[in-house]
């Protein structure tokens, strides 16, 4: 899996954990989330066992980058949060914000951040990885209803949908 996708899918799964049970503490969230997030890959990787203890090895360099860019997305939407609902909410008629799927709110919440706030990332980037999120963690239908509303975002952006600014970042 590219990492960038992967970083977005944990910031996805944060975020819906944030929202559902909101930390009082980001920072400790933050680490206790990335230390069960290693701790599962690590038990997946062994295999079927049980009661075998699993040891985590310190994070390898790839975890590194995964977890910055991710982190920079969860803190990114956390801080512009109520911006970003706003946004949902005038492209979406005829629904109300809270009954909307915690999921699909949540990876709205982060393309939009990301066209909004991201110039390194092309805005067609964020709105095709926030499908498929959707579509991985949501339903089939999820996706169209994700691409529907970021596309009529998008469609307000004053910068190119296809090119990013030359910034690079993790």
């Amino acid at each position: 899996m590219r990492k960038r996708r992967e970083a977005r899918e944990r910031a996805v799964q944060f975020l819906f954990q944030h929202d559902v049970s909101p930390a009082s503490d980001l920072d400790p969230a933050l680490e206790v989330f990335w230390s069960n997030t290693r701790l599962n890959a690590a038990v997946e990787a062994a295999g079927p066992t049980w009661g075998e203890k699993v040891e985590l090895g310190p994070p390898t360099a790839e975890d590194t980058a995964t977890r910055l860019f991710a982190d920079k997305l969860v803190r990114g939407v956390l801080q512009h949060r109520e911006v970003l609902d706003e946004v949902i909410r005038r492209h979406t008629k005829n629904w109300d914000l809270h009954r909307m799927a915690v999921v699909d709110r949540n990876i709205l919440r982060l393309a939009i951040h990301e066209m909004l706030h991201r110039d390194d990332i092309p805005p067609v980037v964020s709105i095709n990885e926030a499908v498929d999120i959707a579509k991985k963690f949501s339903t089939h239908e999820s996706g169209k209803f994700v691409n529907g509303i970021l596309d009529k975002v998008r469609a307000e952006i004053l910068r190119p949908a296809r090119t990013a600014k030359d910034t690079p970042l993790p």
